[in-house]
């Protein structure tokens, strides 16, 4: 019986993880409701224009993006775990499916929908999550700021009033030299003059109202004015632009002075299963064909979703942990569903979950307002999506990216570690010339020679020390752990720290308080070093080393490996030393033979012995501190 109750509850625990709706609606309240019902209506205002401009730089009709907002909010209320998150197009996602729709139909976007979040949810029941983690920091700003460039070079066109196809950034940038001389001069002030509408009602939300005479009510009720005409500002832009639009718009011959968006088909998009055929210029694919022509986009869409996805919870779970694991689980949901109604793959949006946390959203359940909005826009607008030029739309987006490109980590990086550099200028120059995909391979590439390198050359620290009773010693604290690529680099380096310190006698001290991990090359490696000092009868030891490594080392070296636990046992084994041994010999010159270092010494010539020198490209990086 205990054990039925015991596995009940594990399993009780275990579904209110997975299904987290379980957790937070048996205490939902009306104030509760009313701040969701603010915040998802805020948020769906926000999501309209950003998803018909989304679809359009998806390469796909504007009524796609609308497909696409709406399922996501709704299947994140019930699997979701971070509040704040709003699911739906994004800018990324939509240059990422534009990368596979050119030259072909909305069906290879749709099934890539349904393949990411086949993948995705595959990655959850694998705890794959960890693949995220090789995705650092450097690369992601490397990537996040060449797509930036590249959404915003892809709406030159629209912005300019210019009509032409292209692939990629080099493209885009061509195409726009070669039809500049067809730029409209209606577009492009449209344009230009919603971009700065859209930077100022942005900045406006952070005036400075100190200086007005003015209560404090007065006050709070002026700023909040203030943040909902800057959170509206999209929608205001593109509602005020339809507004142009249609009053210049001549219906006899269906134009008007600026290039509109063009007929949005209205109503819901049909229940059906993802398209997994299809006919492309004539050609019957199957299901097989379409895998093959979406490539390697199949892993690397799902991934970079789920990595957006992440880092927007973490940004808002004001320090508690993220469950990747769910984040998978419930955006993979939300692609797969969202396949059945037409949608394009879709992650969390950082901007629209900004504007959520920041409108006072409670619980998730903030996204049916939103899902509840757009279900609505697509009913009844649709009609008047008609209108909205393609210049305000390109306004939208570009304002929308500027702020991704993230030149601002460059001095912080440059100043903590230049390294980084590499690969984050690495990933930004291979996006740009060979696209968004091999791009973000490349850096991780990068990134992991970096981190092999650097483990198979770790910084060794070097000091001259005394002991407590005023025995000198020489510790040598090698920087990380010690596997097969770094042993032998580790191995030679002690060797030949010790020789030229001077003191061929001086006992060796190995501090291995980073070592955590070993192997067997390691340990053989360790034995020869241990070989080698015995030969000139120079003490060595090994200090505080963890149990596994010490069972590592011991299983090799034996007896030879000589280990102290702590600095008081360092400290009467060195007494010990000294009370038996003879004077340290002095080294009188090293020389090379045949690459190998022959020591002539004075005093004690017991300690003439052969160390392999290091080749000049394998110098350590040593800090000697006294």
């Amino acid at each position: 019986m205990a054990d039925k109750t015991k596995r009940g509850s594990k399993f009780s625990r275990l579904l209110r993880k997975r299904v987290p709706i379980l957790s937070w609606m048996p205490s939902y309240s009306t104030d509760k409701g009313i701040s969701d019902l603010i915040a998802g209506v805020t948020v769906g205002l926000t999501v309209m224009p950003q998803s018909l401009a989304y679809a359009t730089l998806a390469g796909l009709e504007p009524q796609f993006g609308l497909y696409s907002a709406f399922i996501g909010c709704l299947v994140y209320i019930v699997f979701g775990s971070c509040k704040d998150i709003t699911i739906g197009p994004t800018a990324l996602m939509s240059l990422m499916t534009y990368q596979q729709v050119y030259g072909r139909n909305s069906d290879f976007a749709v099934l890539l929908c349904f393949l990411t979040g086949c993948v995705q949810i595959l990655m959850g029941i694998l705890h794959l999550g960890v693949l995220i983690d090789f995705i650092s920091i450097p690369v992601t700003v490397g990537f996040t700021s060449a797509t930036s460039v590249i959404i915003a070079c892809s709406q030159l066109k629209g912005l300019l009033g210019l009509e032409f196809t292209s692939a990629g950034f080099l493209d885009t940038l061509q195409k726009v030299y070669n039809h500049i001389g067809e730029t409209r001069l209606e577009d492009t002030t449209l344009g230009i003059v919603c971009i700065s509408i859209l930077i100022l009602l942005r900045k406006m939300k952070e005036a400075n109202l100190d200086h007005l005479k003015l209560t404090k009510n007065q006050k709070t009720a002026l700023k909040r004015f203030l943040w909902i005409v800057s959170t509206s500002r999209n929608a205001l832009v593109v509602i005020v632009s339809s507004i142009i639009g249609y009053m210049y718009y001549n219906e006899s011959e269906r134009t008007s002075i600026v290039i509109l968006t063009g007929k949005v088909k209205s109503g819901l998009p049909d229940l059906k299963p993802p398209p997994f055929t299809t006919n492309l210029n004539g050609i019957n694919l199957s299901f097989s064909d379409m895998c093959t022509e979406l490539g390697s986009s199949i892993l690397l869409v799902p991934i970079i979703g789920v990595l957006g996805n992440v880092a927007i919870a973490k940004a808002f779970s004001s320090g508690d942990s993220v469950d990747a694991t769910q984040e998978l689980y419930t955006i993979g949901l939300a692609n797969i569903a969202g396949s059945f109604l037409s949608s394009y793959p879709v992650t969390g949006s950082f901007s629209r979950s900004a504007v959520n946390h920041a409108s006072g959203v409670q619980t998730p359940f903030g996204g049916f307002y939103t899902g509840a909005l757009i279900i609505l826009a697509l009913s009844l607008l649709t009609p008047y999506f008609n209108y909205i030029p393609k210049a305000s739309l390109a306004a939208v987006i570009i304002c929308a990216v500027i702020y991704m490109i993230e030149y601002e980590v460059i001095k912080p990086m440059w100043q903590s570690s230049r390294t980084d550099l590499i690969p984050t200028f690495a990933t930004f120059v291979m996006c740009l010339i060979f696209g968004v995909e091999y791009g973000i391979l490349f850096g991780v590439f990068i990134n992991i020679i970096i981190l092999l390198y650097t483990s198979a050359r770790p910084v060794v620290h070097v000091e001259k020390s005394q002991s407590s009773s005023g025995h000198e010693y020489l510790l040598i604290q090698p920087g990380n752990n010690i596997y097969f690529p770094a042993v032998d680099f580790v191995r030679l380096n002690v060797c030949r720290i010790a020789i030229k310190q001077g003191y061929s006698k001086l006992p060796v001290v190995i501090d291995c308080r980073y070592i955590q991990g070993a192997d067997f090359t390691a340990a053989k490696g360790i034995y020869s070093l241990i070989s080698e000092f015995n030969k000139r009868s120079q003490p060595i030891y090994f200090l505080n080393p963890s149990p596994n490594i010490l069972n590592v080392f011991k299983g090799v070296c034996f007896d030879a490996f000589k280990s102290v636990s702590s600095q008081q046992e360092l400290d009467h084994v060195l007494a010990n030393i000294s009370s038996t041994s003879t004077e340290p010999c002095e080294l009188k010159e090293v020389k090379t033979v045949n690459g190998v270092c022959e020591i002539e010494s004075k005093g004690n010539t017991d300690a003439a012995s052969e160390v392999p020198l290091l080749e000049d490209s394998l110098k350590p990086q040593i800090v000697k501190t006294s």
